[in-house]
């Protein structure tokens, strides 16, 4: 891998996913050139057929996009959802009940049902389980990431933690045993070596700094506070404890009242090199949450900005609208 510069509801969920991707997937009579009708026969009738498939086909030709799927439990099927459009990074909020980690937007949309082990645990197990299979072509086990186009490419896990910091983070180490048994996890070796997993979980919310910054051996990191990088308060802070830093693009820069290019003005284009080329200087990737949505234009002009200035993800709720950006 890549150096830092189930239960009831997969069996559910996953033919779900099967349909949706692979109807996604099924060449299409009008992408194709005029040919005869043989062809076109042969193309109508190839489902099913075991030559035409592969172990690791759940995400064939999906590719992954640098964007962070924003609220992702507030899908009709989260963390699918994310995965079917390419976000290389998705959210749980996570609210710790009675020993069990809840996840939701707030106390009154929790459900006995909406945990975070069958929501995001299990669901990225069983997609694992499809992109690691065991094969008599291969030779050791594999540590392929969710996308079967860029195998390395690992998925950000941010778990935002929304009840007692200590208790409900020490509840997320303990929920990512089956990820760590399987060495599906991004991991810090003596505090001086990051190897890149499949999945790499960043704390935020009410996660405590001091349960991850002075943790020399662990699989779990931080979501740095972008604005502040630098500060004396958080002079430690480099990839090895925040491989991305996040802060509130509002906060920053309050209102953009724009929809054009430059939509920032000189003044705030300043402080947003600075804020991304010192979390660079770091090896941390940049992420500004809470960016305006609308009126489109705006919104785009937004991403284009963001890109072009080397944000490692873009922020966004509408998943639709920022695969078709790409």
């Amino acid at each position: 891998m890549k150096l830092f510069c189930a239960p009831l509801t997969s069996l559910i969920i996953l033919p779900f996913l099967a349909v949706g991707l692979s109807s996604q997937l099924e060449p299409r009579l009008s992408d194709v050139a005029p040919s005869s009708s043989s062809i076109q026969n042969i193309l109508k009738n190839t489902q099913g057929d075991k030559k035409y498939g592969y172990p690791t086909d759940l995400t064939q030709g999906i590719m992954p996009i640098p964007v962070h799927s924003h609220n992702d439990y507030w899908r009709a099927v989260p963390f699918y959802t994310g995965l079917s459009k390419g976000c290389m990074s998705t959210e749980a909020d996570v609210w710790l009940f009675n020993g069990t980690l809840y996840v939701g937007h707030d106390e009154s949309s929790l459900t006995e049902e909406r945990t975070f082990e069958s929501l995001y645990i299990n669901p990225i197990l069983d997609v694992l389980k499809r992109q690691n299979p065991a094969s008599p072509f291969v030779s050791s086990p594999t540590r392929n990431g969710v996308f079967d186009t860029d195998p390395e490419q690992t998925l950000y896990l941010f778990v935002d933690v929304k009840t007692s910091g200590l208790e409900t983070f020490g509840a997320v180490i303990s929920a990512l045993s089956p990820l760590r048994q399987k060495g599906y996890l991004t991991t810090l070796q003596d505090n001086t070596t990051v190897t890149i997993g499949p999945i790499t979980v960043i704390g935020t919310g009410n996660t405590p700094l001091s349960m991850v910054g002075p943790v020399e051996n662990r699989d779990y990191f931080y979501d740095g506070p972008l604005a502040s990088l630098g500060l004396p308060e958080y002079a430690n802070i480099t990839s090895r404890i925040s491989p991305i830093a996040s802060t509130d693009f509002a906060a920053v820069f309050g209102i953009v009242t724009t929809d054009t290019d430059p939509i920032l003005p000189d003044g705030q284009l300043g402080v947003l090199r600075a804020q991304v080329s010192l979390a660079k200087r770091l090896g941390i990737g940049a992420r500004y949450w809470g960016t305006p949505y609308y009126p489109i234009r705006k919104r785009d002009e937004i991403w284009r900005l963001l890109l072009r200035e080397g944000v490692a993800l873009l922020n966004a709720d509408d998943l639709d609208a920022v695969s078709t950006f790409f």
